[in-house]
């Protein structure tokens, strides 16, 4: 149930919204200033944020800048009155995936939510990340099996990376290849698997019936974390 954060200083418009995405069966999380819009998105990591841009102290661009200065690619809607194509390119270039102008149909917003939450992509950035007895540091580049350093190579940490931070999402091996290894080494969709199963002759409890790097048959592979 994807969880989407409001962030507006109309407290009414926050309210309806709430209740109509609440109805549509999303969890909504909701703030009425940039301010504290910035620390819930940072502290509870939405699947999606609707962003208005004319408030107090805090614009929604601030807002949005911060947010990818903090390396948080959550999908954001930008929401405005304003309509030029200025401020919508200038979302666009600070990062938003869409541009909203009030007033709006809820139809038409919830269908580009929707949109929003298929894309494909980086969604959920981490400085640290835990699974099972598993910790891993991404500045460091280190992985700690119940508090025993497990050594990797280059390969495997990107590897493992990629799929913590896509976790719930079905990768398959091209994407793999594509945006871990990078075409022009020509490695072959077997470099993944050999990759995969070394991953989880390291980390998985069971190897053959693994609980956290998962094979989705015909398709490619899921982190389940």
């Amino acid at each position: 149930m994807p969880r989407i954060l409001i962030v507006d200083d109309e407290p009414e418009m926050v309210r309806g919204l709430e209740d109509n995405f609440r109805f549509e069966g999303y969890q909504t999380l909701a703030a009425t200033t940039g301010k504290d819009g910035l620390a819930l998105a940072l502290r509870e990591t939405p699947d999606l944020i609707l962003l208005d841009i004319m408030m107090p102290e805090m614009s929604g661009w601030d807002v949005l800048r911060a947010l990818r200065q903090r390396g948080l690619d959550v999908p954001v809607i930008m929401l405005s009155a304003r309509g030029e194509e200025v401020d919508r390119v200038l979302g666009l270039e600070l990062g938003a995936d869409d541009y909203v102008t009030k007033p709006f149909s809820l139809r038409e917003l919830l269908a580009r939510v929707r949109a929003v939450l298929r894309r494909p992509g980086p969604r959920r950035k981490f400085e640290e990340f835990a699974f099972g007895d598993v910790r891993i540091h991404l500045r460091g580049r280190q992985v700690f099996k119940a508090g025993q350093e497990i050594r990797l190579t280059r390969k495997e940490f990107d590897l493992l990376r990629y799929l913590v931070e896509h976790r719930g999402e079905v990768v398959t091996r091209d994407r793999l290849l594509d945006e871990v290894w990078g075409y022009e080494q020509f490695p072959t969709t077997r470099t993944v698997d050999t990759h995969i199963l070394r991953l989880r002759q390291k980390f998985e409890k069971d190897p053959e019936h693994p609980a956290w790097i998962l094979t989705v048959h015909g398709q490619g592979y899921k982190f389940a974390g």
